[in-house]
């Protein structure tokens, strides 16, 4: 009988864990829509994604969470070496490509897409450099987000001119003027995730 008892016990348990996880999972109808610049997910809604945006989904809210500051005052692109990596996306959506592009090229350092891969903040790990579509979206958005100064901050998007000229964008807060410049000139760094 004692087994039986545990039996009906975990049973019990169970049935009651899987009601409160059925209601966990209703959709509430008095929760707050997502919008940007409140804080979410590690970060504050940088942007959130627009018909025509790669992955928009009408039924979900998706879009962009930016750290809550800056992860650099002031760093080159590259790590030293001034190497095409092919990181050349652009649209919304693509800066993690370039970011894992980037790192699994350059390598170890402090640079501004390894430095955006190693960030761990509010238990999130998957933040990535911007792409030059992504940064123009906090430039656009920078104070609902917050926390942005007038300086250039950098895009994970490059540009390859020819064998012996390699750039990356970036964008100045002052203007929203976007310009490529040379991977050892030091900019500011924002790392971002998606949601």
């Amino acid at each position: 009988m004692k087994t039986k008892k545990c039996s009906l016990i975990f049973l019990f348990v169970s049935i009651s864990s899987l009601l409160i996880l059925t209601n966990s999972c209703k959709k509430d109808s008095t929760s707050v829509p997502l919008a940007i610049g409140q804080n979410y997910q590690g970060g504050v809604i940088a942007y959130i994604l627009q018909p025509g945006d790669s992955l928009y989904d009408a039924n979900l809210t998706h879009g962009l969470i930016a750290a809550p500051s800056d992860q650099s005052t002031g760093t080159t692109w590259n790590n030293g070496s001034e190497i095409y990596t092919g990181a050349n996306e652009v649209k919304i959506g693509t800066g993690n490509a370039n970011t894992i592009t980037i790192v699994g090229t350059q390598g170890n350092g402090n640079y501004a897409a390894k430095i955006c891969s190693d960030l761990v903040l509010s238990g999130y790990s998957d933040w990535y450099l911007p792409s030059k579509d992504e940064l123009s979206k906090l430039f656009i958005n920078q104070l609902a987000i917050g926390g942005f100064t007038t300086d250039g901050y950098w895009s994970s998007t490059e540009k390859h001119i020819d064998s012996t000229t390699d750039l990356a964008w970036a964008e100045h807060f002052t203007n929203g003027n976007t310009d490529t410049y040379t991977k050892g000139d030091s900019y500011r760094v924002r790392a971002i995730r998606p949601f």
